[in-house]
This record gives C-alpha cells, sequence and structure tokens, in this order.
C-alpha cells in the first residue's frame, strides 16, 4: 500500500522567492500517492465514506468531498499522465476544486479533452510546433533578443532584466504567432493574467478576463476566415475537414490557450533562470566556461525550479483503476505534482541540488508527460536557450544590482517570478 492515511493540510502556495514548498517537500517524504484537501469547489462525485479522523479508511470508497488524491512520485505521476482511465474530458460541468478560479473550462479546449478528438485537434496544431518549424524560428528569435538587449545596454546599467527581455520576448513571439494587432496586446495580457490569480482573488475579474478573452479571438477567428493571413489563427480558421470548417469555437479557445500559456510560462521562466543563475554563482562560472553545456544547462534549471503553485489542471477516473497497489475509484479526482515528480530522490541524485552537468538523469516533468505534455515545450526550449545564452554572452560581468533578499516575488498568480529582477554589469 503507498497511500498516506491522513488527508492533508495543503495550502497550496508558497512565496519565499524560489525556494522549494515546504509541504512538497514534506509529501516526498510520504507515500506517492496521498489524499489532499482542495482550495475551491465541492468535490462533487468523490466518495464521502471517511474512516476515523474524516480520512477515507482503505477500501472505503475513497477520499470526503473536496479532497482529491495527489500523486507525486516520478513514475507514478507518468503512469496517470499517459493512462487513458484518468480523463481531462470528464471534468466538463462539474464542481471539482481547481487552483485557479476561472480555468479555460470550455468542452472546445485542447487542455480538457481527451483522445480521439485531443488527438484530432493536437495533430492540426503539431506542425506549427515541430522541432524543424521551431529551428527556422531561432535567427529570429536571436535578433529579436540582440535588439531588446541593445535598448537594455543603451538603457544602461542597472536596469531591470524582466522588462527589457524576459516579458516582450514570449509575448511578442506568441503575438506574431496569432498577428495580434498591436492596440489589442495591453487588454488580452490583463484578462490574461486576471484568470491565472490563486488564493483568495477577484472571481469576478477572473471570470471577466475569461469571457473578454473568448469573446475577442472569437471575433478574431471570424475576421480571418473572412480576410486569413499568414499566422497561426488564420492556418487553423482556413482547416477543412470532411469539407467543413475546424468549429470555430476549437479555433477561438486554442487562440485563448495559446496566449495565456504561451506566454506567461516563458517570461516568468527566463526571469527565474537568470536569478538561479546570479544566486549559484559556481554553476553560472561552470556554464561561462563551458557555454555548449547551454542546451542540457536549460533542462537542468527547469527541472530544479519550482516555477509555479499548486497542481495544475486535475484528472477524473473513468473506471478503477489501481495504481502500485492503490485502488483509485471511478469518479475521485486525481492530481499530479510535476514539481514533487522532478525532486523525487528516486530517480534524481542529490534532487534539491543544482547540478548543470547532472549525468545520465532521466527527462524532468516540466513541461508534463503523455496526452497533455506541452505542444509549444519546443519553442519554449529555443526560447530560452537563445534569451540566456545571448544575454550572458553579451554581459560577461552580469550580477544583480540588489541583494538577493531585496528581489520581491510575485504572490498573484499561480506563476512563481521576481516582479522585478534588476541587475548591473
Amino acid at each position: 500500500m503507498t497511500t498516506s492515511e491522513s488527508v492533508w493540510t495543503c495550502p497550496f502556495r508558497h512565496d519565499e522567492a524560489l525556494e522549494f514548498d515546504p509541504f512538497l517537500a514534506r509529501l516526498r517524504s510520504e507515500p506517492p500517492i496521498t489524499r489532499i484537501p482542495m482550495p475551491r469547489g465541492d468535490g462533487a462525485g468523490d466518495a464521502a465514506e471517511d474512516g476515523p479522523g474524516g480520512s477515507a479508511a482503505p477500501g472505503a470508497g475513497g477520499p470526503a468531498s473536496g479532497t482529491a488524491w495527489l500523486v507525486t512520485g516520478h513514475r507514478h505521476v507518468r503512469a496517470v499522465t499517459a493512462d487513458r482511465r484518468f480523463s481531462r474530458a470528464a471534468l466538463i460541468g462539474r464542481g471539482l476544486p481547481p487552483v485557479t478560479p476561472d480555468l479555460v473550462d470550455h468542452a472546445e479546449s485542447i487542455n480538457l479533452m481527451d483522445p480521439p478528438a485531443h488527438s484530432r485537434l493536437r495533430g492540426l496544431l503539431a506542425g506549427a510546433f515541430g522541432e524543424r518549424q521551431v529551428e527556422e524560428l531561432r535567427p529570429r528569435t536571436r535578433r529579436t533578443v540582440e535588439g531588446l538587449l541593445d535598448a537594455m545596454a543603451d538603457h544602461g546599467s542597472p536596469a531591470d532584466v524582466s522588462d527589457w527581455l524576459a516579458a516582450p520576448l514570449p509575448l511578442n513571439t506568441v503575438f506574431e504567432l496569432l498577428d495580434v494587432p498591436g492596440p489589442d496586446r495591453a487588454p488580452l495580457r490583463r484578462w490574461a493574467t486576471a484568470m491565472m490569480s490563486p488564493g483568495t482573488p477577484d472571481c469576478a475579474a477572473a471570470a471577466e478576463g475569461k469571457a473578454g478573452l473568448r469573446a475577442y479571438f472569437a471575433e478574431l477567428t471570424a475576421a480571418r476566415r473572412r480576410h486569413p493571413g499568414g499566422d497561426l489563427l488564420s492556418a487553423l480558421a482556413a482547416v477543412r475537414e470532411d469539407g467543413e470548417f475546424l468549429d470555430a469555437r476549437e479555433v477561438a479557445v486554442m487562440g485563448m490557450l495559446l496566449l495565456v500559456t504561451g506566454h506567461n510560462t516563458s517570461a516568468h521562466q527566463i526571469s527565474n533562470i537568470i536569478y538561479t543563475l546570479l544566486t549559484h554563482p559556481e554553476q553560472l562560472a561552470r556554464l561561462r566556461a563551458r557555454p555548449e553545456l547551454l542546451p542540457a544547462a536549460v533542462e537542468e534549471l527547469l527541472r530544479f525550479i519550482p516555477y509555479r503553485q499548486g497542481v495544475g489542471i486535475p484528472r477524473q477516473a473513468t473506471e478503477d483503476v489501481e495504481l502500485d497497489g492503490v485502488t483509485i475509484r471511478a469518479g475521485e479526482t486525481v492530481h499530479v505534482s510535476y514539481l514533487a515528480a522532478n525532486r523525487d530522490e528516486l530517480v534524481y541524485d542529490r534532487p534539491d541540488e543544482l547540478d548543470l552537468e547532472r549525468q545520465g538523469a532521466p527527462a524532468h516533468l516540466t513541461f508534463g508527460h503523455g496526452t497533455h505534455h506541452c505542444l509549444g515545450a519546443p519553442l519554449a526550449r529555443m526560447e530560452l536557450q537563445v534569451a540566456i545564452g545571448t544575454l550572458l554572452t553579451r554581459f560577461p560581468d552580469l550580477r544583480l544590482a540588489v541583494p538577493a533578499e531585496e528581489v520581491r516575488w510575485n504572490t498573484g498568480s499561480i506563476w512563481r517570478f521576481p516582479l522585478a529582477l534588476p541587475v548591473a554589469w
């Protein structure tokens, strides 16, 4: 039996710079399948037969209302995310407990689809994010980065590298892929930010953000069908299956997801990586001495950095599933923690240490695994490699312009990142 017998108190946030969440650190010493309460939702559909002390007795029907299973081990996370018996589509319309107040929970959303519908839509998008297509973007991305760093150098030291590099690079990339007009970009970013607020946020603002994004991309999709261009949204809007256009709602929701996930994560990770390197001088020195380490170094940094709060979108068991001796009942909610899996000491030697020359480690799970592995991972990797490599080359004496403890951190969304990152050179 590899399940914890107690329901943990789960705050789902830790705002101390990029320190690993102590709650998840404690869970790493527990069995890899446990039960947790969630901050929102009624847990509808979960069994409510509790054992002593408010915990479900083994074999008595699973977690109580308002709880979910949490899977933390690297091997177990891979198993859940690759198993089609754990469904995201089954979540639609249920009062399940999300970390953020207003998920993109439309039935047309690819992140809540199961095969074969998911496979169909993902196949239509895969061509835009393949290795060859991304490599074709690398020279343009390098020119963009050089231009951004030229402007930062002209501004002079010190400068906020978040403002000058981290924020504009991925955002410009997504807006260019979708060909979003300049005047529309500020409100789109505001709506996207409102949707991703955890804790006790303004739920009305989150709902407004989701409605605003959907209405905007529905209108833009219709416009691109009337007057197509060379952008990704036009390509999707022009797709025909059996003589019929791809559903306009699917195209609009895909535009929403590309915006919400396509720029936030890369922007925040650029800042996180710069901060991590500048606060680990021995690792930075290794990378400067051996720049050929950059691709592997980016992968280790992605494994090491706790880039988000909480545990993301859940899944629902569509039938009873036995996982490593634990029975997860049909209808029960299952979360996986990629962060905890990335620190699993059974698969990573010295998991809490940053080692840019780490050898023989399995692939990290920062981009997910299985059916819903991040479609944009090749693009994100390329952006990170170009941004970090070019920055270190251009500014060989780069350093924090303030003590590390004075860097201010975001506490208003699920993402962990510095609100400003002053650097000097």
